[in-house]
């Protein structure tokens, strides 16, 4: 059995920094055709416009800030005027805060909910008439959703909801062969690990590195990988389900 993804359409939510980039990338190599999305200008969104043309394909970056109630409209009407379908749905658009619970005010919690899981339900919603036969929905969650994290319990709230999410929507669409799979992420290297200062980076890296089984922290790439597998024809059995891509973490 092989992969069989060249040539599938693919939307990835937040793709011009950190995971989402590495998912948006790696599904380019393998002979798809990505859109993404980024909420504000920056030098990544331009950065990933040039790798994504260097590497080939039909790709499209475009602008739409999900946490608002038209953003999702925005990018999967741009999803059908330039592919006409979907084959797989990849929901990486995410915030988060530090917050103590004793502080959270109700505009911090309103925004993490809008951004990480309104923005998900929406665009899973708005996405169903595009499913191609045997479509993959793949949302990005995170292991701390199930060991819980002081100070994060806006976001962790969020995670969890994904998967319930999920596994509802597997049982409610398994008819038509889509399948709803959630990732659930341990500690990724990604760019902002080193835009901290060193102190705080080296912190990061002796706190997390020995917590997990392999020994460091997970890449992007790797995420991509368990994506990739995810859309693949590999995984078609595979739904309602959470797959751990985190090192072991404990």
């Amino acid at each position: 059995m092989e992969m069989n993804v060249e040539g599938k359409k693919a939307l990835v939510t937040g793709g011009t920094r950190g995971v989402g980039r590495g998912i948006v990338l790696e599904l380019a190599r393998a002979g798809m055709d990505v859109i993404t999305c980024y909420r504000q200008e920056s030098d990544h969104v331009e950065s990933l416009r040039r790798e994504l043309k260097e590497t080939g394909g039909q790709h499209h970056v475009i602008r739409a800030d999900l946490s608002e109630p038209e953003g999702p409209a925005t990018l999967l009407a741009e999803a059908e005027r330039a592919y006409g379908r979907l084959d797989l749905v990849v929901n990486n658009a995410g915030t988060i805060t530090h917050v103590p619970y004793e502080k959270l005010e109700p505009a911090d919690w309103d925004r993490i909910i809008s951004t990480n899981l309104t923005a998900a339900h929406l665009v899973i919603q708005k996405s169903l008439p595009l499913l191609g036969d045997d479509a993959s929905v793949i949302s990005i969650g995170s292991k701390s959703s199930e060991v819980g994290i002081p100070l994060r319990s806006h976001y962790t709230a969020t995670k969890a909801a994904l998967r319930g999410l999920s596994r509802s929507l597997a049982k409610e669409f398994g008819h038509k062969g889509w399948r709803f799979n959630v990732l659930a992420l341990g500690v990724i290297e990604t760019e902002a690990l080193w835009e901290m200062p060193e102190e705080q980076r080296a912190t990061m890296l002796s706190r997390y590195e020995p917590k997990t089984a392999l020994g460091r922290l997970g890449k992007p790439e790797e995420v991509a990988g368990a994506v990739l597998w995810l859309a693949s024809d590999l995984s078609r059995y595979v739904t309602g389900s959470v797959v751990y891509v985190d090192g072991g973490i404990s």
